[in-house]
């Protein structure tokens, strides 16, 4: 495949766009393409002190700061795999993500963490002695991502494409020599790969060590970014600014805002279709595995609500339960694959679990969803979410969508809970706003004005806590093992 080999790439835009030109900044600490080359050349050498060869995998755990490009290109620079694990997993999940791995070396910034497996400080190697230039090997593969999905058991997703990127090929509203901002942690697969494979046309990286909604209009303003994505949650934080805050920051210079990973609720989507414009808004429907994605921009949308879009590269197919094939607005499983893809093609392949791939190729996240007669794709839940109560299937997504349109509602995720009469019944989570009035019955009423009586929740609970990571995710098999517990040790 022609194109950049990822390890070289700091060199190759020091040379195109400038030694001194800046590469990656969070907060006030900027690398300069030079700077950025050299760091990842002196951690390169010392990663070689620890063995690391081509074809080696090494974890990095690492919270978003420019040390982490550093070092995704020093290990890309010898032929190797950046694992990318959470900084913030406990140590029962990331010892379990550690020994899938099977990495060469691991740097790791927790300290007790570190301590536990004999791993490499974020430091190390950053003032080698040796700088001198190594020609970049190719990995064969250039990332491997971590994820427990729904299931919470952890697994490594390892990309089957070489640490090389086509620069002939530029989708997704990519810029070039512009300005990227990264909102999102870099440990999940979205931000990952967009904050280095935007480098690759020559873009700068203004990256967020934590999400905060007016942080973000102000370094879209400041460095007038171009290309960003975001995830509902953050954008329902932004959306819910005052007004008069928002209208300090100027948002002009964004080309496309990409939003992804979880559902959005049709408010908070027109919300943004009517402030930025239906043409900058985007959304993508896709996995870490990579065999296939739907995208559609706001204009699309507003004519298939709902939508997350058609097939790009890839084909979809809505299977019933025994495997036919179904026809348009019947909800079955989805299932995906790349165009002309066979049962041995793969673009990934995974540690620690078994795939949805059937013999023809086509493949499923879990997820049920319908097409509309022009193609367009609706998702209604995971398979793995979908509650069956009292003979029905209802999909979490739907409900949550209506809790979250509540002006004062901040998160909702829905569980089913065990039910004697029903076999399961539909239980809220809700976190809301600061200042936001924790009362049951307006809510569960707010719900009944806009779903069917069976599908508002028999029981809601509140709560501080926090109900999805900072890439949007939720583990509700987590939450739903804890409320089931609960339950047990009170009977």
């Amino acid at each position: 495949m022609a194109g950049i080999v990822l390890g070289d790439l700091p060199e190759r835009n020091a040379t195109r766009r400038g030694a001194d030109h800046w590469a990656v900044r969070h907060g006030d600490a900027v690398l300069s393409w030079g700077e950025l080359a050299d760091a990842a050349t002196r951690r390169a050498h010392a990663l070689q002190g620890q063995g690391v060869t081509q074809g080696d995998r090494v974890v990095l755990s690492i919270p978003n700061g420019n040390a982490f490009f550093e070092w995704t290109f020093a290990v890309w620079k010898l032929g190797a795999t950046p694992a990318v694990v959470s900084h913030r997993l406990p140590r029962p999940e990331f010892e379990a993500i550690l020994a899938l791995a099977e990495p060469r070396a691991a740097v790791i910034a927790d300290e007790d963490l570190r301590a536990g497996c004999k791993g490499l400080p974020v430091a190390f190697g950053r003032d080698h002695a040796d700088g001198t230039p190594l020609p970049a090997l190719v990995a064969p593969s250039w990332k491997a991502m971590t994820s427990g999905g729904s299931t919470g058991r952890p697994k490594l997703i390892v990309d089957h494409h070489p640490s090389q990127l086509d620069d002939s090929v530029r989708g997704l509203g990519i810029p070039v020599d512009g300005v990227m901002l990264n909102a999102g942690p870099l440990y999940h697969n979205f931000p990952f790969a967009m904050s280095h494979s935007v480098m690759v046309h020559g873009n700068s990286v203004v990256g967020m060590e934590r999400f905060d909604a007016e942080a973000f209009l102000r370094l879209v303003d400041k460095h007038k970014v171009q290309w960003t994505a975001l995830v509902p949650t953050m954008m329902q934080r932004v959306a819910r600014l005052p007004d008069e805050m928002r209208a300090q920051y100027d948002l002009s210079s964004i080309e496309a805002l990409w939003h992804t990973a979880a559902p959005i609720t049709p408010e908070l989507k027109e919300f943004w279709i009517d402030w930025i414009g239906p043409e900058k808004v985007w959304e993508m429907y896709g996995g870490t595995e990579g065999f296939a994605t739907t995208q559609l921009n706001g204009a699309e949308w507003l004519e298939h609500r709902g939508s997350v879009g058609k097939p790009t590269w890839s084909e979809v197919l809505i299977r019933g339960d025994d495997g036919a094939a179904l026809p348009p607005r019947e909800v079955g499983e989805v299932y995906m694959r790349r165009k002309g893809a066979t049962g041995e093609d793969k673009a990934y392949h995974y540690v620690g679990a078994d795939g949805r791939r059937l013999p023809d190729g086509f493949e499923s996240f879990g997820d049920y969803g319908w097409v509309d007669e022009d193609g367009y794709l609706y998702i209604a839940d995971r398979r793995t979410d979908l509650i069956l109560s009292g003979g029905r299937n209802l999909y979490p997504a739907e409900i949550e969508t209506a809790l979250l349109a509540h002006p004062e509602v901040a998160e909702a995720i829905v569980i089913g809970l065990p039910d004697e009469d029903l076999g399961a019944h539909v239980h809220a989570i809700v976190r809301l706003e600061d200042g936001g009035d924790a009362d049951t019955a307006p809510l569960l009423d707010w719900v009944r004005d806009r779903l069917v009586g069976y599908k508002v929740p028999r029981s809601l609970e509140f709560t501080d806590t926090p109900l999805r990571d900072e890439a949007g995710k939720a583990r509700r098999s987590a939450l739903r093992a804890e409320r089931i517990a609960a339950q047990t040790n009170s009977a």
